[in-house]
């Protein structure tokens, strides 16, 4: 994205070679090779091809084969590296080929508010009801209207154990053993997410537009701003497995990756809360072949279809009947599906309106500079 502006997500680590070339994407860390990309498609297209406009990683060609043999539909992947650059190339006029694009959570809600978004005709979409009841009538989209979700994480940390003991269980763990982690410790690169840790942590809401607690998350950052070793949303990979870190602010699925290197590494969501991310498939106004999109919304809901993204890729799945065909090793990992109770604090990053966004940035420009 930045999921907000000036800020680098949990996708970066992927977005590194889509950013060198779209004509063939290798996407390290998954094993996933996105090819047949081009980066501006021409024309709208007709009913035999589909163009879709995705995160780095979130098809392959296996992928695409599969869903033409079955349709015959061709499919041509574009991919973006932020949720604003989406937006700007749909409202420049040059995402118009586009019939599925793949924003998240609170990007849906922002597209519906511009009116960007087709609302979904239900006896299209035949298999709706395998979503688990939590990610039906999201609040960024009551009764999924819009939206249809296909991969959701959470934002916690990930800590060496043998490292760091006692345990974290909590935000404020990272100020209660300030002097442990001196400079062994990272944050997100993302204003909202950082911000959002630290005003769980004072039992505010991530969302919040009040500015004195926005200034009250400010003023603790400081408090912790000589331990920390960096604000980055990708750097701290290596440097955790390489021990040179102790503890890191990060997105789950990038959590699950390193652990699997790492038997030593575990991943908590802190008690007070945390947020929940979700990225979703939608149907722009625009869209030249919704017959298509309709095609693809229902082959991505398909059990082993959402099976396989989930595998591959470290990304929980929110359809319940993929979720049954998974082994139980992946089925029992509580970084990738945390228990119910363990998700009743946390919540979904929203918009706040251009003015708070401001305050937010203002903060946070002052924390991380100098």
């Amino acid at each position: 994205m930045s999921k907000y502006p000036k800020s680098r997500t949990r996708r970066k680590f992927l977005q590194l070679a889509a950013s060198a070339t779209l004509s063939s994407v290798a996407v390290s860390g998954c094993g996933w090779t996105l090819a047949n990309v081009k980066p501006t498609p021409s024309g709208r297209g007709s009913e035999d091809e589909l163009y879709i406009y995705t995160w780095s990683g979130y098809t392959d060609q296996e992928l695409l084969d599969r869903f033409t043999k079955k349709t015959g539909i061709k499919v041509v992947a574009d991919v973006f590296d932020s949720n604003e650059a989406m937006l700007a190339r749909l409202q420049a006029g040059g995402g118009s080929a586009y019939s599925i694009i793949y924003p998240s959570d609170y990007m849906v809600q922002k597209m519906v508010e511009l009116d960007l978004l087709t609302q979904l005709d239900f006896s299209y979409i035949t298999t709706l009801e395998q979503l688990f009841p939590r990610f039906l009538n999201p609040e960024y989209d009551p009764d999924n209207l819009h939206s249809i979700p296909t991969s959701w994480g959470t934002t916690g940390l990930v800590y060496n154990k043998q490292q760091l003991q006692p345990p974290p269980d909590d935000w404020d763990y990272l100020w209660d053993y300030q002097g442990q982690l001196a400079k062994r410790i990272t944050l997100l690169n993302d204003v909202r997410e950082v911000m959002g840790a630290t005003l769980k942590m004072l039992g505010y809401s991530y969302n919040t537009k009040d500015t004195e607690q926005i200034e009250e998350a400010y003023e603790q950052l400081v408090k912790l701003k000589p331990s920390i070793a960096s604000f980055t949303s990708d750097a701290w990979r290596p440097q955790i497995l390489s021990g040179d870190l102790k503890a890191a602010m990060c997105y789950s699925s990038d959590a699950n990756e390193v652990i699997e290197e790492n038997p030593d590494l575990e991943y908590v969501l802190p008690q007070s809360g945390s947020s929940v991310w979700m990225d979703t498939m939608v149907i722009p106004k625009t869209a030249p072949n919704p017959k298509g999109a309709y095609a693809w919304i229902n082959f991505m809901l398909e059990p082993d279809v959402a099976a396989r993204m989930c595998e591959r890729l470290s990304f929980a799945t929110p359809n319940k009947e993929a979720y049954k065909l998974l082994p139980s090793k992946i089925q029992d990992n509580q970084s990738l599906f945390p228990s119910e109770s363990a998700l009743e604090n946390c919540e979904g990053l929203s918009p706040v309106g251009n003015q708070v966004e401001e305050v937010y940035d203002r903060y946070w420009t002052r924390l991380t500079s100098g």
